[in-house]
């Protein structure tokens, strides 16, 4: 078993400002309708990702858009609905997120993506990211999509990673701190939206990464000593 400390994120919403990426991509090809769709939009893609747990993420993103274009009775050409994962390169990363990342490094945690996405796409997010990962698991290498358990057990095999030396850190309620809670890993969730869902779901809450060492390194000694 690894005696590495390992710190797992989720990506898109977590240290990538989806929502900004999903509304402005929805904004190119309906001018003015870009945020107000993009609840529409979430509530499609997860239903996606259930009907087609194989499906690549940059073809669940075009098939998430034609439902929620479909829905709004909004026109789209075959190339417009492929404009979500063009974006995909310039998605901003969160100001605070590339200092959180090093930090959490120089304090001696090993850091791992476990993200719905495939490779491509976070090929794509990792240049944005500048920070190395030392282990990523993508929708295509676990086989389904969060908040199906099949990341965290996947990184836990193929990394011989146990519990005790692993937090999890995401922003999502429904695709992360709930699988992570069922499967008794510890937790920390950037409630970046205030949602109002229970808190007490996870170890630790923060608004964003901004002193996330500390946090982590906090919880992991009071959860796992």
């Amino acid at each position: 078993m690894s005696e590495k400390l390992w710190v797992t994120f989720d990506c898109f919403g977590t240290l990538v400002d989806w929502r900004h990426g999903i509304a402005t991509g929805i904004e190119l090809v309906a001018p003015g309708k870009g945020w107000e769709l993009l609840d529409v939009y979430n509530r499609h893609e997860p239903q996606v990702q259930r009907e087609h747990p194989s499906m690549r993420y940059s073809d669940v993103l075009t098939e998430a858009l034609k439902r929620t274009a479909a829905e709004a009775k909004i026109d789209l050409l075959e190339d417009d609905t492929r404009v979500l994962t063009a974006g995909i390169p310039f998605w901003p990363v969160f100001p605070e997120v590339r200092q959180a990342l090093r930090e959490l490094r120089e304090s001696g945690w090993n850091l791992a993506l476990l993200t719905n996405c495939d490779r491509v796409v976070i090929g794509e997010t990792q240049r944005r990211l500048q920070v190395r990962f030392d282990a990523i698991v993508t929708a295509e290498d676990a086989g389904a999509y969060k908040p199906a358990h099949h990341h965290f057990e996947y990184f836990e095999k193929s990394l011989g990673v146990t519990r005790d030396r692993w937090v999890h850190v995401a922003q999502s309620y429904f695709h992360d701190m709930v699988p992570a809670g069922e499967l008794d890993i510890t937790r920390v969730w950037i409630n970046r939206l205030h949602a109002s869902d229970a808190p007490s779901i996870a170890h630790a809450v923060r608004p964003d990464l901004s002193d996330l060492a500390a946090t982590v390194n906090d919880v992991h000694q009071k959860y796992n000593s």
